[in-house]
Formats: C-alpha cells, structure tokens, sequence
C-alpha cells in the first residue's frame, strides 16, 4: 500500500455545486503528454467540490485516472503533481526545446533517443534487427518497467479496490482485437491493468492478464466513454468527458500539418458519432418507458410486454464535453512534448477551462422529458450552442 503520511493536504475546497445527480463521472481520452490537461481538468473539479465517483480512461487518461481513484481526495493533486513532474524533460532537452525554430523538434527527437527516466527507456534489443526474437511481451522499441515502478509508487491499488471511487481502464486484446474495460466493480486491478491501457505499440510493450497480451486501448477506442453508456444498471449522471485531440480542425496544407491532422482524427475516436448514436438510444428508452406507463396494469404484467418494456429507461446523462485546445506552434509530436513549459500551459488550460464551464453548471438546464442523453460541448472553457 502507498504511503501518504508525507504529503501536505490540498488546500480546502469549496463545497459541491448544486443540481448534480448521485453519480460523477470522469472521462479521459488517451494522448501522451497532452494528459496535463486532463490534470487540470480534475483540479479544477476538486477545487469546485466534485470529486468523480467514477473514473474511466485509456492511456495516459488511464494513468491519471489511476492517480484519482488510487488516493483519498486530499493527496490526489498532490499525486498528479508528483507525476506529472517526474516524466517532464530534464534541464538539457528543455534547453534544446527552447530553441527558435528546430527547437521542438530536437527535444522530441531527444525525447524518442533516449526516453524519459520515470517513463520509458529504449530497449537495446530492438535495434539488432526487426526480425531479432524479442518475445510478445518485449517486443517494443522501448523499456516501460520505469513506469511500472512509478505508478506503483504513486498509486493505492489496494484503494483502488477497496474505496469508493470506481475505476476502469480500457485496453486492446491483442489476439481477438477486441476492446476489453478491466473495472474495479468487476475485478482487482494492479499495476498491469493500468500500464496494458498505455501499452501503445510498436513503442510500447503488450502486457499479459490472464493469459491474454493487450495493447493500448486507443488504438482501438479512444474514448472510452462507451463504458458509460453500456453500464449495466444504468443511472442518472453528470458525465465530464476530457477531449484532448481536437474532433475539428483547418485543412492541412503543409505534410507536418497532414501528420498532425492525422492524429487528431484518428485519436478522437469518431466520439461525435457516438453521442449522436446513444442520444438516438437514449430517446428510444424513454419512449418506450413513456408508452409502457400507458399501457393497462393486466397488459403490463405479461411476461412478454414485461419484456419488452424492459428495454425502456428513464434515467438521464448530461454529457459535459471538454475540448481542450492546440497549442500555438505545436507539431504532431505534440503528444510526447513533456516540456515543462508544456505541461504547465496544457495543465493551465484544463483547470481555466473546467472552472468557467462548471460556474455556468450545465447540467442544471431543463430539457425535455423525452431526452435520455444531452450534450452540454465547451471549447475553451466557453459553452458550444448545438446546432440546430
């Protein structure tokens, strides 16, 4: 078990803002160094007196959900704040990354050189040939035990399993390609559960659970909001779901710009769809549990209308999105930018942002009796009106 006896608390918090329901969830896409935001979405939260009693991540959302749910309250910034200082550069490449021009690019290229020390380290064995016998659970371009020995430090997983924060963590079984949520309700997680979510390949080793090898989650989903969605009772939530690659974004007109575009895209994980998808469900379960309210006792009481009527669902999720920005001058390294001066802003960003959305409490907006799913969408700390 951790040890926490020498961290001074966070400082008070106020208390929690009305009209939220029983449950909180906290959503965190995968995304390297651009997690910092989610740091500061969650310092945010804190500061406000909402504390998630559910966190679901993927990657480096995995980790820091980790780091959420494996410590008591009052030592969780604390613990992200230790982390996130641990895998930030050192002194020289920060050096490098403040030069004009190439800079960025020399501290990414030092960063995949030589690694970053609390994090990951290059595995010489990789580079005697791409046909060299490696083994599946060593066949990566780099060395994760230094995370391993990190996370073990910085998170109670004997929390984790016994407190009341739930967590779940998402990751991708290597061998039927399927998406695989490991959750604490469900069973006990250890350090592996957390580094197979960030286990993303070829960089990355897979990780072996019962027999099965997994990768990182995001290659497969990256947001790993379906876990919400597919939970099973389903409840009344307010759902905070941290986007850190932008769904929308200009034309690129430069083959850096492609690259960086190329990310975006394929780490956001069609999450747009997806909403529209479940507020189409969501609509259909009220509908339904409408109609069933309507129907005669006798005729209710029938095994199949009780069937049936077994599909519907009046609960109601409001969806609080947060869309973290780009950074100026940012490349499509972005996401292995663990410069100080990175972090800081991304972590900034997040904890501005968050305050000004949940100042405005979205969740507390009358909607329709029919809508299941309704989608609150902030950039930049500023609500999105929705199309109409």
């Amino acid at each position: 078990m951790t040890d926490n006896t020498h961290l001074a608390a966070d400082h008070d918090v106020a208390s929690t803002p009305e009209g939220l329901p029983k449950r909180v969830v906290l959503v965190l896409q995968g995304g390297g160094a651009l997690g910092a935001y989610q740091a500061g979405v969650y310092q945010a939260l804190h500061e406000k007196g909402i504390e998630p009693d559910w966190v679901i991540g993927t990657s480096i959302g995995a980790i820091n959900a980790a780091l959420i749910a494996g410590n008591a309250p009052a030592n969780r910034l604390a613990r992200m704040h230790a982390f996130w200082k641990r895998v930030e550069h050192d002194p020289m490449v920060s050096a490098l990354g403040a030069m004009p021009f190439i800079g960025p690019q020399l501290a990414s290229m030092a960063t995949m050189a030589s690694g970053l020390p609390a994090f990951f380290k290059p595995n010489p064995l990789a580079f005697l040939g791409q046909n060299w016998p490696l083994g599946a659970e060593k066949a990566a371009y780099y060395s994760t035990d230094a995370l391993r020995d990190t996370l073990s430090e910085l998170i109670d997983f004997d929390l984790i399993n016994n407190g009341p924060c739930r967590l779940t963590v998402g990751a991708a079984n290597v061998r039927t390609a399927e998406m695989h949520y490991f959750d604490s309700r469900d069973t006990r997680l250890d350090v592996r559960h957390v580094m197979a979510s960030g286990a993303l390949p070829p960089g990355f080793p897979a990780v072996r659970i019962d027999g099965e090898l997994y990768w990182d989650g995001g290659i497969l989903s990256n947001t790993p909001v379906e876990a919400v969605f597919d939970d099973n009772p389903r409840q009344s939530a307010v759902v905070f779901v941290v986007h850190i690659w932008n769904p929308s974004g200009p034309e690129p007109a430069t083959l850096p710009q492609v690259s960086n575009r190329m990310k975006d895209v394929q780490y956001s994980s069609r999450a747009r769809s997806h909403v529209t998808r479940q507020k189409q469900l969501h609509r259909l379960r009220h509908i339904i549990a409408e109609l069933a309210a309507r129907l005669p006792a006798a005729e209710r009481a029938k095994p199949e209308v009780r069937e049936m009527t077994g599909f519907g669902c009046l609960t109601q999720m409001h969806i609080v999105r947060l869309l973290a920005p780009g950074l100026a001058g940012e490349t499509h390294l972005k996401d292995i930018d663990f410069s100080p001066a990175g972090i800081a802003e991304r972590w900034k960003a997040g904890h501005d942002h968050t305050t000004e959305v949940v100042a405005k409490a979205p969740w507390t907006e009358k909607v329709g009796a029919l809508e299941g799913l309704i989608l609150h969408e902030a950039a930049a700390g500023h609500m999105i009106e929705p199309a109409k």
